[in-house]
């Protein structure tokens, strides 16, 4: 079922499978916390199915699957951009051991198919890492809004997988009788890859912390030089104030003050000081 508008639909679906009332509550409630919940006769289960597109963000839509005796039903919030496409190529092709298995299995694969989506949304977030450090290392950008926002993406990410690993925690240790112990080893197999996932977002984090020092590194390197330069600049125009400043006091008798060429040595001597004070700054480094 794809869109969870249509309560009438929903209902009716769960008069005919006998679902919970609290559970169909919680699949037209859109922002539902990654769970698993024991009704029984069926199994509910709520994730987020995920993606990451440059320039647009994380994007969130609630899947939720009800798993009962021989059926399955899925309600996706929208179109899940690919997540479930390999699941039904292999259902209509008649590949793989889908049609041969339960209900229990088709559960497993659609689990299966969104976590392993994850692991494109990871790429896709280190493509951007990987150009938000160039950027930085160029130094001619002002990242911080780029950088906390990829942060706060990061942080929603693990906030949408932390809880349906506990999930699966929680599923492994039922031994709900909905799914055949075969198929234990699979959805621990989900497991281990939540766990990977959240151990790769701590390293995102960490990198993105690492990328942020550094940018504030440059951000005040570069102010620095801006600040030495404006302190040469300021320490060379002084004598060359100082000079101006006593030929414009009020004395009638001031040397080379009635000269003809009293104005044309007092601006060679200042252009003197002037190149004598670059050559010594750049001499010791400063320029």
């Amino acid at each position: 079922v794809q869109g969870v508008n249509d309560a009438s639909l929903i209902e009716t679906l769960g008069g005919k499978f006998k679902l919970h009332p609290l559970l169909l509550e919680d699949v037209m409630s859109t922002d539902q916390r990654p769970k698993v919940e024991d009704y029984g006769d069926h199994l509910f289960v709520v994730l987020r199915a995920l993606h990451f597109e440059s320039g647009r963000g994380l994007r969130q839509k609630q899947v939720a699957l009800v798993l009962g005796r021989d059926y399955l039903i899925s309600f996706e919030e929208g179109p899940t951009e690919g997540n479930f496409t390999g699941v039904i190529e292999r259902l209509v092709d008649g590949r793989g051991r889908l049609l041969q298995e339960g209900a229990d299995y088709l559960a497993y694969s659609l689990l299966d198919s969104v976590v392993d989506h994850y692991f494109l949304v990871l790429e896709n977030i280190s493509d951007e890492m990987e150009s938000l450090e160039d950027r930085v290392l160029r130094g001619k950008e002002d990242l911080l809004s780029s950088i906390h926002a990829l942060k706060r993406e990061l942080i929603s990410l693990r906030k949408s997988i932390w809880p349906l690993r506990e999930a699966l925690v929680f599923l492994d240790r039922q031994h709900s009788d909905l799914i055949d112990s075969d198929l234990s080893v699979f959805f621990r197999d989900i497991y281990d890859h939540t766990i990977h996932i959240v151990d790769t977002i701590e390293s995102f984090r960490d990198m993105l912390s690492g990328l942020l020092d550094v940018h504030l590194s440059t951000i005040s390197t570069r102010l620095n030089q801006v600040m030495k330069l404006l302190t040469v600049i300021t320490t060379i125009f002084m004598p060359l104030t100082l000079i101006t400043g006593i030929y414009g006091m009020n004395f009638d008798w001031m040397p080379l003050l009635h000269n003809s060429f009293g104005f044309a040595a007092a601006m060679g001597g200042m252009f003197l000081i002037t190149i004598g004070m670059v050559f010594f700054f750049r001499r010791k480094g400063w320029l």
